[in-house]
């Protein structure tokens, strides 16, 4: 039996991995798919760093290993190509001695009296282990084991925090301008919008944060010109020609470089494409609302749903009459890189699931534990320091009061973003209740609410909690313990001997 199970090579699954490796446990790594690292490998090269004195551990390794490969100093990229941080993660597996099984699919949990036994996966074959941990994306090993947890927005009056719920249609650089019609000429609805009335202020909806691929672009001679989609559909865009005459009539000047945030700021040229301004590679029709708890077909058809976005996106961009020809032009000069993707046709291998599931542990972790000030964590484990993020989570329509009759008209919802100072993250948020499980850890999908996973939610928090977890894993393995007692004070020492920070 195999001492530490983690399922999901994400960025926590790997430094979870090799973390219990190193400190002497036999580990197995299942990933669903043919790639390891999750985001950080997978299109999200500018690295949402933080506060960079917290970013010690794996994640300042990480840092280290990414200017050594490149020859430089540390931080002096935002971060890595892609297939840099996939090979960096790959040698360090292998150095680990971690046995990576590639399309390991879960399909069901063995737990008996709190504790599971065993996962089987899609191809019929099982995993036993004395610890699992879960860093998948999706918190699905958690689910499986029948470990509570929570999807989406809460309410503002569940946990009494301010920047809980539905949020308020409020003018930014990620909202609609007034006055564009959500209707076809026929009175249909257009396409790219949430068909949903929208909750009350404040009020808990089951909101999911949108969606999206995060391309690698570039100008370089070799890049791979942008190409017109079988299947790509002229009137799924109608919202993006009437928001460009929109601007028009306002005045506005449209750079392609602000729509897709087009900056060279990954080696050799290249650029980590971004969601930017409220017209974007970030899908906000709902369809992320449902794939947390979606079955295996739906959630490829979710995927496939987003990466042919991405795709149409950048043809429509590139291509469609009604864009500016300054922005044309722009983007005539960039393609995707034909060094990264290439078994994905230059397109990421890992849809950004911004947030999932999140487990109901021993402790959650709420805005009141950020802001205004950090709450002290007795058991802290790593710091977080990245601001409340919380990205678009649908585009809608109203109906506004006008004379003399109301005005249908767009509107985005739910961004929002809130500075932080650095605080601390307790183990007890990637635990789950001792009633609900003894033998699980979860780095990713941990235990907070919508409004504090905001901030934890970035790559670098999930590489130092991965860290955390790995160690309490193969501590837990060796000496029988459940993990909600696991020794932290000891524990707490080997992450500081790692060089993670606990304090600032």
């Amino acid at each position: 039996m195999t001492e530490v199970v983690v399922y999901g090579a994400t960025s926590g699954g790997v430094c979870a991995a090799v973390a219990a490796a190193r400190a002497g446990a036999s580990v197995v790594l299942l990933e669903p798919g043919r790639h390891v690292g999750g985001m950080t490998s997978g299109g999200l090269g500018y690295t949402d760093v933080g506060d960079v004195r917290v970013v010690g551990g794996m994640a300042g390794e990480l840092r280290r290993a990414i200017a050594d490969w490149y020859g430089v100093p540390v931080g002096h990229y935002a971060g890595p190509e892609p297939h840099v941080a996939e090979a960096i993660y790959l040698r360090w597996l292998e150095e680990a001695g971690v046995d990576v099984r590639f399309g390991s699919v879960l399909a069901a949990a063995v737990a008996v009296g709190g504790s599971i036994r065993s996962v089987t996966l899609a191809d019929g074959s099982a995993v036993a282990g004395a610890v699992f941990v879960d860093a998948s994306y999706e918190g699905d090993l958690l689910a499986a084991a029948g470990v509570p947890y929570a999807v989406g927005r809460e309410a503002r009056s569940l946990y009494g925090e301010r920047y809980a719920g539905r949020q308020e249609l409020v003018p930014g650089m990620h909202t609609v301008p007034p006055w564009i019609s959500p209707f076809t000429d026929d009175g249909d609805l257009l396409p790219q919008l949430h068909d949903r009335p929208l909750a009350p202020v404040g009020s808990g909806d089951g909101g999911v944060m949108s969606y999206g691929y995060r391309v690698c672009l570039t100008t370089a001679s070799s890049r791979v010109p942008f190409a017109r989609r079988d299947g790509y559909d002229d009137a799924h865009w109608e919202l993006g020609r009437r928001l460009f005459d929109r601007w028009r009539r306002d005045g506005v000047e449209v750079r392609a470089g602000r729509l897709l945030g087009l900056e060279q700021n990954l080696p050799n040229g290249k650029c980590d494409g971004n969601s930017i301004g409220p017209f974007s590679l970030s899908v906000l029709d709902g369809s992320a609302w449902a794939y947390p708890a979606a079955s295996r077909d739906e959630r490829e058809r979710i995927r496939l749903h987003h990466l042919h976005h991405a795709q149409d996106f950048l043809w429509f961009l590139s291509h469609d009459p009604a864009v500016p020809s300054s922005v044309r032009s722009e983007l005539s000069g960039w393609g995707y890189a034909a060094d990264e993707f290439a078994d994905t046709g230059h397109l990421p291998h890992q849809l950004y699931v911004r947030e999932a599931r999140r487990m109901l542990g021993e402790y959650v972790l709420t805005e009141h534990d950020l802001l205004p000030e950090p709450r002290p964590q007795h058991d802290v484990v790593a710091m977080g320091s990245y601001h409340v993020d919380i990205r678009e989570v649908q585009r809608t329509w109203r109906w506004v009061a006008e004379h003399p009759k109301p005005v249908g008209m767009v509107f985005t919802e739910g961004y929002l973003s809130v500075p932080v100072r650095p605080y601390p993250i307790p183990y007890r948020a990637l635990v789950p209740r001792f009633a609900d499980c003894t033998n699980l850890l979860v780095p990713v999908c941990l235990s907070a609410s919508h409004v504090a996973f905001a901030s934890v939610r970035m790559e670098v928090q999930y590489q130092l909690l991965g860290h955390a977890a790995g160690l309490a894993a193969a501590d837990a393995a060796r000496t029988g313990r459940p993990v909600q007692s696991v020794d932290v004070a000891r524990l707490q020492d080997a992450l500081r001997d790692g060089g993670q920070v606990l304090a600032v």
